[in-house]
This record gives structure tokens, sequence and C-alpha cells, in this order.
């Protein structure tokens, strides 16, 4: 008999913006995978056990967590934000397809979750109001040049970018060279949004411009947000400006 494997979205961080069918899973699995912080911010239970794991053994979990649910437990994989966005879903499915044939009787459930640049976004208002698109700067499972390849590619085309993995000890420099990149295609009057931790306390959230952004205000906790030529500001006195693109585009692509 085979068990069960669902992967789970925590969301941001803040309980009140996990789901409660995410809830449920979690409470009802008997093991729990994941990266030590996320698996931190699920509450213990009686009986239940726990496999966390570094940040970069993904597919070592998602084949500890298929080979369990193989032998008939019900699991769960915890995942930051959206298990689909830059999370655990694609590395199980990447595990399913090189592993054993047994693994594909799993029953398996990808449940979403809020990903951090929806909460980021919510924060300030709607950038990500007309099109957008979402790159992470990690450049461990793909070349650097791709990475630029892309960011060019999205900006040109007027979309709004979502840049997941920042800045880590490891990769000290490739968000500076994103911005430079980036200033060479935008206006230097580009909105950017650096969105920390967002719903948990140590949350911050800073609004600047493409010519005035710096790779030190950001850690592996932020998800940036990059406004397109349309992106605009909103002031309100007394309170912080609203972030928004407006839905329609009057700009042509040549």
């Amino acid at each position: 008999m085979t068990g069960r494997l669902s992967v789970v979205g925590l969301g941001p961080g803040n309980t009140k913006q996990l789901t409660p069918e995410a809830d449920a899973i979690v409470s009802g699995a008997q093991v729990l995978f994941g990266y030590g912080p996320y698996l931190d911010r699920v509450a213990a239970r009686p009986g239940q056990r726990r496999q966390p794991s570094d940040n970069r053994q993904e597919l070592q979990r998602a084949e500890q967590a298929l080979t369990a649910a193989a032998a008939g437990e019900t699991v769960a994989i915890v995942s930051g934000g959206d298990p689909g966005v830059f999370g655990m879903a694609a590395a199980v499915c990447e595990a399913l397809d090189r592993g054993p044939p047994a693994w594909r009787n799993v029953e398996l459930a990808i449940v979403p979750g809020i990903s951090a640049m929806l909460a980021v976004a919510a924060r300030v208002g709607a950038p990500l109001g007309h099109d957008f698109c979402a790159i992470s700067l990690s450049d461990n499972l793909k070349p650097w040049e791709v990475v630029e390849q892309r960011l060019g590619a999205a900006a040109t085309a007027g979309f709004v970018i979502a840049l997941y993995n920042p800045i880590s000890r490891a990769r000290p420099w490739q968000l500076e060279r994103a911005f430079a990149s980036l200033a060479a295609i935008l206006p230097g009057t580009t909105p950017v949004i650096f969105g920390r931790a967002v719903g948990r306390q140590d949350e911050r959230i800073a609004i600047t411009q493409l010519s005035a952004a710096q790779s030190n205000a950001a850690d592996m906790a932020t998800c940036i947000i990059v406004g397109s030529a349309e992106t605009r500001l909103i002031e309100r006195p007394g309170g912080g400006p609203l972030v928004y693109t407006p839905r329609g585009s009057a700009r042509a692509i040549s």
C-alpha cells in the first residue's frame, strides 16, 4: 500500500496567511520534511516526525519524502510561499521523473500558498496590476548569462519583474549586476520595492528608485519588485506611497 505526499505552501510566514487546507494537511501528516527554518514555522504535534535538511538539498529531500510515501506513510513537504514558485513542487516532480516506477503510484497533492511577491505587492498597492514575471537571481542551477538574458528580455518587453533569491553569502554580486542590467533599459525613476520577511515580526518594506537601488538593502529573506517604465507612485499625506502599474498599456514594443 502506498501513502500520500503533499507539497505544502506555508505562505510568507504569518500564520494568518496560512490557508486552512495547508494547515489541515500539515497537522495530519505522520512525517514532515523541509528546510529547517520552514519546519520551525510549524507547531510541533505529538507523534509527528520531522526531517529537516539544508536549503540546497531540495532533490534529496524530495527523494526521501517520496520513499516514505511509497512505504505507506502520510507525508508532507513544507515550502515557503507557494511550493510551485521556486519551491519544492518542481523538485518533487523532478525526483518523480527520474525515480523508480513505484514512486508514480504515490498519491500526490500540491497545496498552494501565498507567494512572497504577492505578499510584498499587497503591502504597497498594486505593482503587479499589469503583466509581470518572476525571475530567480540564483545561478546555482543555471548560468548567470541566462539570468541576464531573461532580465533584459523582461525589461524590454515591459514586464514588472519580481526578483527571488536576490543575494546570499555565496552569491554576493549578482543583485548589483542585475540592477545594472535593468538600469541600462529602464528609466532611473522606475520604482523598486524591497520586501523583507513580509508578515513576520522583522518585516521591512522600502521603496526606492532603480537609480538608487543598493544590493546591501536585501538578503535571502527579501523579495524585490522592479516596476516597468509605466509603474507609478501615488504620494499620500501622512502615509506611505502607493505603487501601482496601470492595467492598460500605451507603450508599443519596437
